[in-house]
């Protein structure tokens, strides 16, 4: 009775999807649901205002931030559509996305662009957060570790997106503004989806809140299926190899021969894959739970033949957004100019501030001056000059938001040029349209590999430990039987989940469907026993090593 007592208080805790605290909740959440989910507005009103408390003990008083988008999106859409000059409609678009991203970016990067502010003209600017301000006085945590733990509210990239998302397609046309406020902010604050994704789109969410709610025995099943998954992909496939085997190599990659550095950085491709998309299957399953549907963001990305397809299974949801919202207004393949440019500038200005190299103004300046001419003189290559440069801009825009400095850069480079290279050598490729087995092994391992390996960029910290991590791993692989084997002996248990999860991702998609179809079809009793029997196992063996989702801060 005490937790469901602490689960329901006024304090911010850590509240993911990971916790058990979460689950009581939930479980309270359906309890009130089941009686009030007939009528339409008052379930929207509902879980509006539980997904408002999900996110203020994620986030404390961070949530008036959430409010604040959903006040100002709403009512810009509406203004949109009740412009009928099209220089009307543009100019609240423009404001509408600038007001998005300068809270985005407040919230990302202030500190960033205080610091390299003050190191390079002497000054000390501090960055004033009124929502943590206001937290120190209203939380018993104290002044010292609120500020900085709120400085970037949970989720917001995610629920910035869905909003910029949803503006846009009102200015397209692709849907209408959704006329009552409690199904908008229940449409973008929807708790599943809130602090992780999937990002959701209004011509693909909104419908289902005009339905009556339904949930068959297969769905049922179904969605318990998908939650269990999901624990079992965060904490066992990400974070028990994450705490008993990666920390510790990456931590000290100098103790360790190169060759298990480089077993360290494929197991954290399994970690990233299962904390994500163990995130999401979980907020699938929530979400069906309650007669939602939310889309699929992860499709065995590991199953990838090359790095467009890669791409196009990872993180589906946030890819969607980049080509729809980024890729394509840049010009996508077809062509490319102001935006561009503005685009390679604002990179150029992130270098600026990481390198203080006051020679990169000269390069942004013959970098345009060769873009356009090429342009020029070479006027029937310019669509592949486009989207190689559109490609770029859109992968190193993915890499900063992920975070401002160089590591993140160069990881969103180098996908960007795995992208550009393969749009080339596709056309000139011997087994391009072979579908013979060891070609497609080949292809799924060479596109494994590679996108592991920038990764490092992705994982260890500072502006030269991650080349000295690469250098170490190639130039003292160092080898042999008996290290080998030590290595074994050691990490024994990650090494054998790390292979297991690995072999479980790559089995046919029909052997998953099979045992989803198999549990869904099981007696309500034996289903229940079943998930408490798995949950609790899962819990005990993981007790000591549940750590915080990659993303939650992204």
């Amino acid at each position: 009775m005490q937790r469901l007592l602490d689960v329901f208080s006024l304090e911010p805790v850590d509240f993911t999807f990971s916790r058990l605290d979460f689950w009581l909740f939930f479980l309270v959440v359906m309890i009130f649901f089941s009686l009030l989910h007939k009528n339409k507005l008052v379930r929207s009103i509902y879980l509006t205002a539980v997904s408002l408390f999900f996110y203020y003990k994620t986030s404390g008083l961070s949530v008036f931030i959430l409010v604040f988008t959903l006040a100002t999106n709403y009512s810009l859409g509406h203004l949109i559509v009740s412009r009928t000059k099209q220089i009307s409609r543009t100019a609240l678009l423009t404001a509408g996305v600038v007001l998005n991203v300068l809270v985005l970016s407040y919230f990302k990067y202030a500190y960033f662009f205080t610091t390299s502010f003050n190191e390079f003209f002497h000054t000390n600017y501090e960055v004033f957060n009124l929502i943590s301000y206001f937290q120190n006085g209203f939380s018993s945590y104290g002044p010292n570790n609120v500020f900085d733990r709120l400085l970037l509210p949970a989720g917001v990239s995610f629920f910035t997106f869905s909003s910029i998302g949803y503006i846009v397609d009102v200015y397209r046309k692709d849907v209408p503004p959704i006329k009552n406020v409690f199904h908008y902010s229940f449409f973008i604050s929807f708790f599943p989806h809130l602090i992780l994704g999937p990002i959701v789109r209004a011509k693909e969410f909104v419908p289902q809140i005009n339905k009556p709610y339904t949930l068959t025995k297969h769905e049922f099943g179904w969605a318990i299926f998908q939650i269990l998954k999901g624990i079992f992909k965060k904490l066992v496939l990400a974070d028990y190899i994450a705490v008993h085997f990666i920390d510790k190599i990456v931590d000290s990659p100098e103790a360790y021969p190169g060759f298990v550095s480089l077993v360290a950085i494929f197991a954290y491709s399994l970690q990233i894959y299962g904390d994500f998309s163990g995130y999401t299957d979980m907020a699938v399953g929530v979400a069906r739970l309650m007669g939602f549907k939310l889309m699929k963001n992860f499709d065995s990305p590991y199953k990838s033949l090359n790095t467009a397809e890669f791409w196009r299974r990872w993180h589906v949801s946030l890819g969607t957004w980049w080509k729809n919202y980024l890729y394509i207004p840049l010009g996508g393949n077809r062509t490319g100019g102001f935006a561009s440019i503005t685009t390679i500038t604002i990179i150029f200005i992130f270098l600026f501030f990481f390198t203080k190299w006051f020679w990169l103004l000269y390069v942004l300046l013959a970098f345009i001056t060769i873009y356009f001419t090429i342009i020029w003189l070479f006027p029937k290559a310019k669509k592949i000059i486009y989207r190689d440069m559109n490609l770029m801009i859109t992968m190193v825009v993915g890499g900063l938001w992920h975070n401002p400095n160089q590591n993140y850069l160069i990881w969103g480079a180098l996908n960007g040029l795995g992208l550009v290279f393969y749009n080339h050598w596709k056309k000139i490729s011997p087994y391009e349209n072979s579908n013979h087995w060891m070609v497609r092994v080949w292809k799924i391992f060479s596109t494994f590999t590679f996108m592991t390996i920038a990764r490092i960029w992705f994982r260890v910290e500072g502006k030269s430990e991650p080349f000295d991590y690469f250098n170490h791993m190639v130039t003292k692989f160092e080898w042999s039987t008996s290290s080998f084997i030590l290595m074994c002996s050691t990490f024994s248990i990650p090494l054998i989940i790390l292979v297991l999860g690995l072999v479980l991702h790559w089995l046919p998609d029909r052997n998953e469907t099979w045992l989803e179809n198999k549990f869904s079809k099981t007696p309500f009793a034996i289903q229940m026993v079943a998930s408490c029997v798995f949950v609790i196992g899962v819990y005990q063996l993981v007790a000591d090593t549940s750590k915080h989702f990659v993303y939650f801060y992204f």
